[in-house]
């Protein structure tokens, strides 16, 4: 069942969210301004978008699989996550850029994307001195092949 999300946009200079559906659930944002860094550079990316995520959501914020490539940035997070809670008319989003190289970023350049995911259910941890499963040998055991 499709989910409404209320978008308020700071400025008419980026393309509008849309959804592809069948091709990914994946929407990319785009810089609200042009940005040029140095390289060792940190910058908060304006994206021109604030939300009204629906209740027991959350977005998950990542860079596009060509941010790297294109612009020489990194996410300096990882990942983002923006709960529903941050969803005032001035809670803008932003993507926090740490240059590798010197760029430049124009304004309506694809350089994030986002999708929400529920809530995690609320978790009970019960210790064990023993899980009961067969090890798996290690972190890296399974090769490069």
């Amino acid at each position: 069942m499709a989910k409404t999300i209320r978008i308020k946009y700071f400025t008419d200079k980026i393309d509008k969210l849309t959804y592809i559906g069948g091709k990914s659930d994946w929407i990319d944002l785009r810089a609200a301004q042009d940005v040029d860094l140095k390289k060792g550079e940190f910058c908060l990316i304006p994206l021109g978008v604030a939300m009204k995520l629906p209740k027991g959501y959350e977005a998950h914020l990542v860079p596009r699989s060509s941010t790297f490539k294109n612009f020489g940035i990194i996410q300096t997070n990882h990942m983002g996550v923006i709960d529903e809670t941050y969803c005032g008319s001035n809670d803008q989003w932003y993507f926090p850029a740490y240059a590798l190289r010197d760029t430049h970023i124009r304004v309506n350049d694809r350089i994030c994307q986002f999708r929400i995911m529920e809530h995690q259910p609320e978790l009970i941890f019960e210790e064990a001195q023993k899980l009961d499963q067969e090890d798996r040998g290690g972190i890296g055991s399974t090769g490069i092949r």
